[in-house]
């Protein structure tokens, strides 16, 4: 069986995404972690398989499933709106429905949905408040589809983050693991960030990630409800609505593609 596939990024964040809507992927966590690998298969930080109804399933290189990919979904977005000719549709996950549109100016635009703050729902090991975390460096946490975890730090360059990161991620705190953002406010309207993602390590861009940020800062009074956020790979358009929906924006770009055997 020979399966297509397209090798596309977001700002550097990186994805192989197989297309399974005529026949079945047969992904397995072993496979998805094979095709991940940077030595021996394609490469990628996620591998993503489109299933029929532009549903999408997303595997961290780690053969492990997450639930939401921001850069992920707007690389398939760009994928499926340029064979339909439109400029709007819905990726489907198993964290919910997430519309997006290309703008005017070419870029991609995915709504994220709402963030969810509960402890319950993010989720935590015990109650807590989440704009605080009962660790060393207070961060806050919230849930974009997957778990997030903010530190604010003065300087980021300073941040030992492939120290920090692994260790946090695997915090008893968090059940399912979470995803570590290292952010430093440059002004109300710009965020430097870097983040350790769960299941794949230190990516030069993670749109969840992005996301949580924006919304942490503005929870804690740091920044405007729209930013720039800053990324090893480029740059993200983050806004998070009057009415709750966290909005993404950002430039794709396709690699190569080629026959997964």
């Amino acid at each position: 069986m020979t399966i297509p596939f397209v090798k596309m990024h977001g700002c550097g964040n990186d994805f192989v995404i197989l297309d399974g809507r005529a026949k079945s992927t047969g992904m397995t966590p072993a496979r998805a972690a094979a095709l991940a690998d940077r030595h021996t298969g394609i490469g990628c930080d996620q591998l993503i398989a489109i299933e029929p109804g532009a549903f999408i399933r997303i595997y961290n290189p780690d053969g492990s499933e997450a639930g939401a990919c921001g850069n992920a979904t707007r690389c398939v977005a760009d994928i499926l709106m340029g064979e339909s000719g439109q400029d709007s549709i819905t990726i489907r996950t198993i964290s919910g429905d997430l519309p997006s549109i290309r703008r005017p100016d070419g870029l991609i635009q995915v709504d994220m949905g709402q963030p969810r703050t509960d402890w319950a729902e993010i989720p935590l090991s015990r109650p807590m408040d989440t704009l605080r975390l009962d660790r060393p460096g207070e961060p806050a946490a919230v849930s974009m589809g997957n778990p997030h975890a903010t530190f604010f730090v003065p300087e980021l360059d300073a941040v030992a983050v492939t120290d920090l990161g692994p260790k946090f991620e695997n915090d008893p705190l968090f059940p399912q693991r979470a995803n570590i953002g290292f952010a430093q406010v440059v002004d109300p309207g710009t965020i430097r960030l870097k983040v350790w993602e769960r299941g794949a390590g230190l990516t030069l861009a993670c749109g969840s990630g992005a996301c949580a940020t924006l919304v942490n800062a503005v929870r804690r009074g740091l920044t405007d409800r729209r930013a720039r956020v800053i990324v090893d790979g480029g740059e993200l358009e983050i806004e998070w609505r009057d009415d709750g929906h966290v909005l993404m924006t950002g430039p794709v770009a396709t690699a190569f593609s080629g026959i997964v055997a």
